[in-house]
């Protein structure tokens, strides 16, 4: 296991440090809305969700883009938000199941998610993709280690640029994007990214800053120094996903969910 100190330099080196922002009473409130799934909110103090949107500038007038919102976690706060303040939200998701899964949520709540707008994401894999230059700011939620494991390609190819350069496009100059995922302190194998489903915050800025964005900031809301980063089956191991099931279950449950990168970059005006 690594020392405190380690650990301590493993989660500062990456990015400068942003000052922490305060939610507005509005996100509060949409972080409170009674239409939330119980069992959602109940990992807020893993995800602090107002937190994590106020860092990212979210402002209820903007057009938003949630990449992959599968079950439609953050869809829950991100809809009422944005619809009552005369924003607007796109779910953009892979063709196929989860884009059923979350399209069977928006349906089945159409007061929540009547506002909502969906498209596909990334090109290349059909259907109707988020307009060029329209976005204020893209959210990407523990998704970019999917894309590096080629997750969803055929190929099981990398593809990781590609989306990167894709979320770019959809931006308006200025726009923002905001990553949250799983982190990899710096010290460990590059090549545990491929397999573990943690990455390093180099590996994102590097990405990012070929796709032609500019750093904004890093925020350390999600971070978890309990995660040694080094389990049997890589970040699936810890809640909630529990891969190992009831192996060592009370260690995992101690330890919480993963350590999280919470990361800002802006498309250059």
């Amino acid at each position: 296991m690594r020392s405190p100190i380690v650990l301590a330099l493993s989660l500062a080196l990456p990015a400068f440090a942003a000052p922490a922002q305060a939610p507005s009473p509005a996100l509060k409130a949409a972080v409170a809305a009674p239409t939330r799934t119980p069992a959602n909110v109940t990992r807020d103090p893993y995800r602090h969700p107002a937190e994590t949107l106020a860092f990212f500038g979210i402002k209820p007038k903007d057009t938003v883009v949630e990449l992959w919102p599968f079950g439609g976690w953050f869809t829950e706060i991100l809809a009422p938000y944005l619809a009552k303040g005369g924003g607007t939200l796109i779910v953009a998701s892979p063709p196929g199941r989860y884009a059923e899964q979350i399209a069977k949520k928006l349906d089945g709540d159409t007061a929540t998610y009547g506002k909502v707008k969906r498209a596909f994401f990334p090109q290349g894999l059909g259907g109707e993709q988020v307009a060029p230059g329209t976005a204020d700011l893209v959210l990407t939620f523990r998704n970019i280690h999917n894309w590096r494991m080629g997750y969803l390609a055929a190929d099981k190819a990398d593809y990781t640029a590609a989306a990167f350069k894709q979320i770019y496009a959809m931006l308006k100059p200025g726009g923002v994007l905001g990553i949250e995922d799983h982190r990899l302190p710096e010290e460990m194998a590059t090549a545990k990214e491929t397999e573990s489903g943690y990455l390093k915050v180099s590996t994102v800025r590097k990405l990012a800053e070929a796709a032609g964005f500019r750093s904004a900031g890093a925020s350390q809301v999600n971070a978890n120094p309990k995660d040694t980063h080094d389990y049997p089956k890589g970040v699936w191991t810890l809640p909630p996903s529990y891969a190992e099931k009831n192996v060592d279950r009370a260690r995992y449950q101690a330890i919480g969910e993963s350590d999280r990168m919470t990361l800002k970059f802006v498309k250059p005006k």
